[in-house]
């Protein structure tokens, strides 16, 4: 349902100059787990033994959020820091303008026609869940 983990090289840095051998180098990895990150986990350890050393940031689990009838919803291959909430706020909606293939990039903006069709989407939902 939820299609297969990812991975991305998100950084990589070392050495300290091109004709030289680097003495160290580093590289951050951002794995987006759709299931138990264990295996994940065990295999970047066996990957890593003995030749580098990988430290976990952070996990986040894969979430099902929820849906409103008449409101379109897919499955996405990106996380959210919705768990961080801890169900705080009750039951967890992902929506808004923008793209996600521009976000967190130097070319991240939301189309004005966007945001005026995100208040609509805004009140209709809120005048639902308040007459649930």
């Amino acid at each position: 349902m939820l299609g297969p983990s990812t991975v991305n090289i998100g950084q990589i840095s070392g050495g300290r100059t091109p004709n030289v051998i680097a003495d160290s180098a580093e590289a951050a990895l951002m794995f987006r787990l759709v299931g138990d990150p264990e295996p994940v986990r065990a295999a970047v350890a066996e990957a890593t033994a003995g030749l580098a050393e990988a430290n976990e940031i952070l996990c986040i689990p894969a979430l099902h959020l929820g849906a409103l009838d008449g409101f379109e919803t897919t499955v996405v291959a990106y996380t959210t820091d919705i768990p961080a909430f801890n169900g705080a706020w009750g039951k967890p909606f992902l929506v808004g303008p923008g793209t996600i293939h521009l976000a967190h990039t130097s070319e991240e903006r939301v189309p004005k026609a966007q945001l005026l069709e995100a208040v609509t989407i805004y009140k209709t939902m809120v005048t639902r869940l308040l007459t649930a």
